[in-house]
């Protein structure tokens, strides 16, 4: 009986370490929310499990508010490296409060600090036989009056795709992607992918609610599903064990 309980604990933990982890890190447009059964806000990596087979684990360690110097700071960044095994990957998106301007413990430079911070993401990575894949931050719905959506992230997208560029890393164009998905949509009808309702609407809210940053389930899901026809079409080899284990 013992041998049989051992032997059956050795293939169980045989079986969890074959899986690859798909490590997700950012802020908290991806993060995971509390409560998501009565919650209406998500992050699109919260949902991204589904879209994978039960050989891919997505580790989602995306946080609400943190920047790339704030992640770093707070060694949520050295406790994914720790764990890293080569074949996993990371993907990584930040860029909304690196801007905050206001607050020198998560504000960033564009040009300087947060492009070194993205070089620290991929180095590492790599350093650990990981693979990096690169996002620039999604679109906010931010429509001027005459229905024109209007850029919100700086030049922090543009020094995402430089530095994939520059160190050949697997990139996806979150931003431009998301900015197509919220013009489909309308300005109107946009406020379905993030959170708006009266107070009462939703018995998640008290007060009236109006956020163009954050998403809702849909929102979340549309971005994800975006994600994913997106990683289909990359063209590099270290990225088709990942894809062909898209369900």
């Amino acid at each position: 009986m013992k041998k049989y309980i051992l032997l059956t604990l050795l293939i169980t933990t045989a079986a969890v370490a074959q899986k690859t982890n798909l490590y997700c890190i950012g802020d908290s447009t991806m993060a995971n929310k509390k409560d998501p059964e009565k919650n209406p806000e998500h992050g699109w990596a919260q949902v991204l499990q589904p879209f994978f087979t039960d050989n891919i684990l997505v580790v989602n360690k995306a946080v609400n508010g943190r920047s790339t110097k704030s992640f770093i700071a707070e060694k949520r960044w050295d406790s994914i490296y720790k764990v890293l095994k080569k074949g996993d990957y990371v993907l990584i998106e930040f860029g909304h409060n690196d801007q905050k301007i206001e607050d020198p413990s998560r504000y960033t430079n564009p040009h300087t600090a947060y492009r070194y911070n993205l070089i620290k993401f991929v180095k590492e990575s790599r350093e650990k036989g990981a693979i990096p894949i690169l996002l620039t931050s999604i679109s906010r719905r931010n429509f001027n009056e005459k229905g024109v959506l209007v850029p919100t992230h700086g030049d922090y997208p543009l020094e995402t795709r430089l530095v994939a560029q520059e160190y050949n890393v697997p990139f996806i164009d979150l931003e431009y992607y998301t900015e197509q998905l919220e013009q489909s949509y309308g300005p109107e009808n946009s406020k379905l992918l993030h959170l708006h309702f009266k107070a009462g609407e939703n018995p998640f809210y008290d007060k009236d609610k109006a956020d163009d940053t954050h998403l809702s389930l849909k929102g979340a899901t549309e971005i994800a599903q975006i994600f994913i026809s997106q990683l289909k079409l990359l063209k590099s080899p270290s990225l088709q064990k990942l894809q062909k284990e898209i369900k």
